[in-house]
C-alpha cells in the first residue's frame, strides 16, 4: 500500500467494523504506556502513535479525542441495534449488547502492566499469550450462548450472516482496496450495521482523498525523525546494548518484535491478510496456539521473554533522545501544517 494511503485505508477499515468488538492482533496491542501525547497526536487523533526504530507512524483507529464518550457509546449502541434487526431478517436471534457491558479480553489486565513487568510475564505478547482464546471467557454475553446452542452447520450460517461472506472463526472483513473490482464484498449484519451508522467506506475513503498530500508529509517527517542525528546515535546505543546482553543484529527498536512474529507465523503456518485481486483485504484472526508443537512453542516463549526483557532495559538508551526529537520535529510540523490538521481533526471526529 502506498505510503500516503496508509492512515486513511486503515481509518475506513476500522470504520466498517465500528462497534463489532474485533480484537485486534497481538501486534497491536501494547502494556500501558504514559498518556502523554506527542505534538502530531493532539490532531491525528487516538490511536496515532509514533515507534522508534521503524519511526513507523501509524493510526490504528479511529480517533475519538474530539467527540465526547457518550456520543460514540450512543453510535454503538445504534449499531447493536441494526445488527439485530438485521440478523432478525436473516432468521437468527441476535441481542443488543450495551457497549458499557460488553466483556473485555481476559487478557486485558496483563496490557495495563507497566512495560517492563510486561516483559517479565508476558515478553511482546506474541507467543505468550493465545489470542484465539481472548473471547472465551466472555460467557456473560447473551450472543455467545445463542451461537453455542447452535449446531456446527447453524453456527457457520449464523458466523456468515453475522459477520459477512469471510466469516470463518476469527475471521473478520476489513474493507480493503476494491478498485478493480465493482462487486461488493459481503459484511454481514455488523458490516452493514455500522456502514449504517457511521458511513458508507466509498464516502469515507473520498474524505480522506483530501489529506493525501498530508499523509506524504508525515511520512517525510518520518523519515527526518529517522534520520536525526540523536536518533541515529539512540538506536546505535541501543543495538550495542541488546548486542550486549546476548541479542546481536538488530538495527532498528522494532526489529525484536517483528523477528518474534515472523517466528511464530512460521511455527503456525499464519498467513497474513491482505488485498486480493479484485476484492477487498481480509484480516484474519490469530491463529490457535491448540496444534502447534509444545515444545518448539515453549523455547520461542523463552526466547521472547529474554528478548523483550533485554529490550526494554535497552530502550532506555533510546527512548528520550527520541521523544525529544520526535516532539521538536513535530511541532515544527504542526505549526508549519495546523490549518490542514485541523482540517483533518475535524473530518475525523465528524465520521
Amino acid at each position: 500500500m502506498k505510503n500516503n494511503s496508509r492512515i486513511a485505508l486503515s481509518l475506513v477499515a476500522v470504520l466498517a467494523l465500528a462497534g463489532c468488538g474485533a480484537d485486534g492482533s497481538a501486534a497491536d496491542k501494547e502494556p500501558a504506556k504514559s498518556d502523554d501525547k506527542s505534538p502530531l497526536a493532539e490532531y491525528m487523533g487516538e490511536g496515532f502513535t509514533s515507534f522508534g526504530g521503524g519511526g513507523m507512524m501509524r493510526a490504528v483507529r479511529i480517533g475519538g479525542g474530539e467527540e465526547s464518550s457518550e456520543e460514540q457509546l450512543a453510535k454503538q449502541r445504534k449499531v447493536e441495534d441494526a445488527t439485530v434487526a438485521c440478523m432478525k431478517a436473516a432468521g437468527f436471534e441476535y441481542v443488543a449488547v450495551p457497549p458499557e457491558s460488553q466483556g473485555k479480553s481476559k487478557f486485558d489486565e496483563a496490557f495495563k502492566l507497566p512495560p517492563d513487568k510486561f516483559a517479565e510475564q508476558y515478553g511482546y505478547g506474541i507467543s505468550t499469550i493465545d489470542w484465539s482464546k481472548a473471547g472465551e471467557a466472555d460467557d456473560n454475553n447473551p450472543n455467545t450462548k445463542i451461537r453455542k446452542a447452535l449446531s456446527p452447520k447453524a453456527q457457520k450460517a449464523y458466523d456468515k450472516a453475522l459477520n459477512g461472506q469471510f466469516a470463518q472463526g476469527n475471521v473478520a472483513i476489513a474493507k480493503g482496496d476494491s478498485t478493480s473490482s465493482t462487486a461488493k464484498p459481503d459484511t454481514g449484519c455488523r458490516g452493514k450495521a455500522a456502514e449504517e451508522v457511521f458511513g458508507k467506506r466509498d464516502e469515507k475513503l473520498a474524505d480522506f482523498k483530501k489529506f493525501d498530500s498530508l499523509f506524504k508529509d508525515i511520512e517525510a517527517l518520518r523519515k527526518r525523525i529517522e534520520a536525526d542525528q540523536r536518533v541515529v546515535d539512540a538506536t546505535a546505543a541501543w543495538s550495542d546494548c541488546l548486542a550486549d546482553a546476548g541479542h546481536s543484529g538488530f538495527k532498528k527498536p522494532d526489529e525484536p518484535r517483528e523477528k518474534i512474529s515472523k517466528k511464530l507465523d512460521e511455527l503456525t503456518g499464519a498467513t497474513k491478510g491482505g488485498p486480493s485481486k479484485g476484492g477487498p483485504a481480509v484480516v484474519t484472526g490469530p491463529p490457535s496456539f491448540d496444534k502447534v508443537d509444545a515444545a518448539k512453542l515453549a523455547d520461542l516463549r523463552k526466547e521472547e521473554i529474554e528478548l523483550a526483557k533485554a529490550d526494554q532495559t535497552c530502550k532506555k538508551k533510546f527512548e528520550e533522545p527520541f521523544k525529544k526529537a520526535q516532539y521538536e520535529l513535530e511541532k515544527e510540523f504542526v505549526e508549519a501544517n495546523k490549518t490542514q490538521l485541523e482540517q483533518y481533526r475535524d473530518t475525523v471526529s465528524e465520521r
